[in-house]
């Protein structure tokens, strides 16, 4: 999904002071990977910075291999040199994400423009910290070895719910042991390097941000089919995570009282109609076992089972979709995660909700679209969080303007 040509786009203004020095080079860092390559005068009127101060942030840049010269502009002859122009420099660092979920660990290495390097998946024995995070750090000393370049930072990403009283943290869609835990200090430790751990659901959203369909959203949420099912929310361009970061914890919303008793205590939580595991339960009462490896053999034509599911899933799904549009009014809901691309686009397609604040006939982007989808949906988004922490200006009101994307085609 690609924004029409000329979608207005709130973008983060620069601040001439030296004690907004790293925001300016955020700013300036944003604008180059959401922007392309573009030259000194353009990022200039962008930020509102002065052309001294952008001038400096792109020595710095330049110095640090963030960025690099793409080459002059190609303008009509005229006299003297046409400027540089200057983009981003994916050799320059990479990040590595990191997925934990209860059967596999999965493990992506991107490179400074969000391409793909690497990815393996590592079946998981025993989910304890006392065996995982020692086999995190050797992993990445080995991956750190491999690929040239620094290493901006670590994303690690584990279901949630994180550390609920009164809240079972038992249960198919979970992994037990890891209450009371600082994990990113753990790892902080042993591998001297940025680390930022998150559910999987605002990882997800995170990497449709710098990754996916959101790169030209401020504003949208990520319904993440994990195991379990989550909601990721993007707000000015920055993940909501809430004060105890549980933000987003759907999965365990009743849609149906007194409906299937869930592990978390209740009866009638979404997550029992609307993940993976719910899938797998159905077709095991058919006698069938959903391997990791049979995911993206999931087809909604011609298996009933799968095709009553989808039904179940998008009936639940529906009034909850409504009320994330009514509650946060967002540009879109980006359905994402383990399922397979035709799965999402049949869920899509079956949903069914009444008036809300999001029904507009100007709107650009449809109500809810498909977003990246697979086995490497999680952790893709956990390699996108330290991208995201390094590169992206904390925003707030005054630091916005609205500028119009350039050379973007429907």
């Amino acid at each position: 999904m690609v924004m029409p040509a000329d979608t207005p786009r709130r973008t983060a203004r620069g601040k001439n002071p030296n004690r907004s020095r790293e925001h300016n080079r955020r700013v300036v860092l944003d604008l180059l990977r959401s922007q392309g390559r573009t030259g000194r005068r353009e990022l200039a009127e962008l930020t509102q910075l002065t052309p001294q101060a952008v001038t400096n942030i792109i020595d710095d840049l330049i110095a640090a291999d963030l960025i690099v010269i793409a080459g002059r502009r190609r303008i009509a002859r005229g006299r003297g040199q046409p400027p540089h122009e200057y983009e981003i420099n994916p050799a320059g660092a990479f990040t590595i994400g990191i997925e934990l979920a209860v059967t596999r660990m999965v493990t992506t290495v991107v490179d400074l423009a969000g391409e793909l390097l690497h990815r393996d998946v590592t079946a998981i024995a025993e989910g304890g910290p006392a065996t995982l995070l020692p086999a995190i750090g050797t992993r990445v000393a080995q991956l750190r070895a491999d690929h040239p370049g620094r290493l901006m930072g670590l994303g690690l990403v584990m279901p949630g719910p994180f550390e609920i009283e009164g809240f079972s943290g038992v249960g198919p869609t979970t992994l037990p042991g890891w209450a009371g835990i600082d994990v990113a200090a753990d790892l902080r430790d042993r591998l001297g390097v940025p680390v930022v751990v998150e559910n999987d659901a605002n990882a997800a959203a995170v990497g449709e941000t710098l990754l996916g369909v959101g790169k030209e959203m401020t504003d949208f949420c990520v319904v993440y089919f994990g195991t379990g099912i989550g909601l990721g929310l993007i707000s000015e361009g920055r993940p909501v995570r809430g004060a105890f970061g549980n933000a987003g914890e759907i999965g365990h919303i009743v849609v149906t009282p007194g409906g299937r008793p869930c592990p978390c205590g209740q009866h009638g939580c979404l997550e029992r109609y609307a993940s993976l595991h719910s899938l797998r339960e159905r077709l095991a009462d058919d006698g069938r076992v959903l391997s990791v490896d049979d995911l993206d053999t999931l087809a909604p034509e011609g298996d009933p089972v799968v095709a009553a599911w989808l039904e179940d899933a998008a009936a639940h799904l529906s009034p909850m979709i409504s009320i994330l549009e009514n509650v946060f009014d967002p540009q879109t809901i980006i359905l994402s995660g383990g399922l397979p691309p035709a799965c999402l686009d049949a869920i899509i397609a079956r949903l069914s909700f009444g008036p809300s604040v999001a029904r507009r006939s100007d709107r650009m982007v449809p109500p809810v679209i498909r977003g990246q989808s697979g086995l490497l949906t999680a952790a893709l988004g956990a390699a996108a969080l330290p991208l995201h922490e390094a590169i992206t200006p904390r925003l707030d009101l005054s630091d916005l303007q609205e500028t119009t994307l350039k050379g973007s085609a429907p």
